[in-house]
């Protein structure tokens, strides 16, 4: 009869008489050199005219020199870059405003505020046209701030025309679908 699984060797069971471990090689041959480590520094010996090797010391109290100028000088934008002067492809800068308090050369910041307001109350009277006092309300506040979000996204002064011309259209719908149901009611109750 064979043996039982359980009464077969496993890793755990080697046998008793062999003293070296089974990843160690055949008896008898040296052990190999252990492996360089990867994370040791590097070796400082190097020959002086070597692209690597660390820089010679200075003398103490010696002058530090200059760092280097760009070819225009300090201080000068590149051509082609915005922020310089007008190059081809690129329009100036527009100036900031008048009560700006920044530096001169920055653009303020967008203002997107009645933009997103006019696209957020222009979802809310669509959704709510069952609440058709409110949804009149509110698409109409959503097409007046949409409005003016595309006012001044045209004078350059937001980024977001879409967003206003979404809330324009949504408050447009939600005035139209919640006059569509309060007709309804009107018809249905006389």
């Amino acid at each position: 009869m064979a043996p039982s699984v359980h009464d077969q060797s496993t890793v755990a069971s080697y046998p008793e008489a062999s003293t070296a471990p089974p990843w160690a090689g055949p008896a008898g041959t040296p052990p190999a050199a252990p492996p360089p480590n990867p994370f040791a520094p590097p070796r400082q010996e190097s020959p002086a005219g070597a692209p690597f090797a660390p820089p010679a010391a200075q003398p103490q109290g010696a002058p530090v020199p200059p760092p280097p100028l760009a070819p225009g000088g300090p201080g000068q934008v590149p051509y082609g870059y915005p922020g310089g002067p007008a190059g081809y492809g690129y329009p100036a800068p527009p100036a900031a405003g008048p009560g700006y308090y920044g530096w001169s050369g920055m653009q303020p910041m967008p203002s997107n505020g009645l933009g997103t307001a006019g696209l957020v109350l222009g979802i809310l009277a669509a959704i709510g046209f069952c609440m058709w006092p409110v949804a009149i309300l509110v698409g109409a506040l959503a097409v007046i701030f949409g409005a003016i979000g595309r006012g001044r996204a045209r004078r350059g002064e937001a980024t977001n025309p879409g967003q206003a011309l979404a809330g324009i259209i949504c408050g447009a719908t939600g005035i139209v679908l919640a006059l569509v149901l309060l007709a309804f009611f009107i018809a249905t109750t006389a």
